[in-house]
This record gives C-alpha cells, structure tokens and sequence, in this order.
C-alpha cells in the first residue's frame, strides 16, 4: 500500500493510481465536471473566463479537461490550446488532427517492421536440431 497526503485536502489516504487526490475529492471533482459539462452545453459560444465564473472551477482545471478530451467547446469559441507539436490552435486534446495521424502512422510503420523482423524464418541447413538416421 501506498500512504500519500490528498493535494486538495491534505488528508492521508492510499494511493493507487491516477491523479493523488483522496475518493472524497475525486467525487467532488468529478460533481464540478459534470455542473461545467451541462453549462457548456446549455451555453455554446461560452468562453473559459465565464465557465470559471458561474461553475466556481478554476481556469487551469477546465484547461487540464479539455487536454484530456473530457469536455469541448463549441467551434467558435477560442479556448487558447495549442497543439503540443506543432503549436496549431486546438479545441480539445493534446495534438492536433495531422499530428495524431502522424504519429498514428509512424507508430504503425515501427509495429510493422518488427513484425516483418519476426516473421524471418532461419535457415533450415544450419539449424542444429536432433536428426534421427534410418537404419
């Protein structure tokens, strides 16, 4: 078990994966994703100054959403994301559409060339196996 102090409240808890906040705080979190969820879905063009106002959520938590594609605004709202990569303006996740096909492809290409690597078959003559002679 893993012992560690909440980031949120402070308090101990045991820590198993994800983010090192405690239950209590993740079902709180989770509480005010969903009250910013339905706002910006009753709200389309709102921008991030005014979901930080009415839902009481700070900037950089619904930034932290966007990047991790839970939540998304609608297309003519600037919601101040840029591609990790390239640096293009995004409205949700990490990297842009031709950055992810990108790397989709090479990721791809490297799965390929490891397959094509174990599929070679040795060479049957220098092959030490056990050979049995007719008598």
């Amino acid at each position: 078990m893993d012992v560690r102090n909440c980031k949120k409240c402070g308090k101990l808890f045991n820590y198993v994966s994800g983010p090192m906040i405690c239950q209590n705080c993740k079902e709180e979190l989770e509480e005010k994703f969903q009250e910013v969820k339905k706002y910006v879905s009753e709200h389309p063009g709102c921008g991030i100054p005014e979901v930080t106002e009415e839902c009481d959520v700070t900037p950089n938590q619904i930034k932290q959403w966007l990047r991790e594609e839970r939540l998304e605004f609608s297309t003519n709202t600037q919601v101040g994301l840029t591609c990790e990569n390239c640096g293009v303006p995004v409205r949700s996740g990490r990297f842009c559409s031709k950055c992810k096909n990108s790397m989709a492809n090479d990721l791809q290409g490297m799965y390929k060339k490891k397959k094509t690597m174990v599929e070679k078959k040795p060479d049957t003559k220098d092959n030490p196996r056990m050979h049995f002679l007719d008598r």
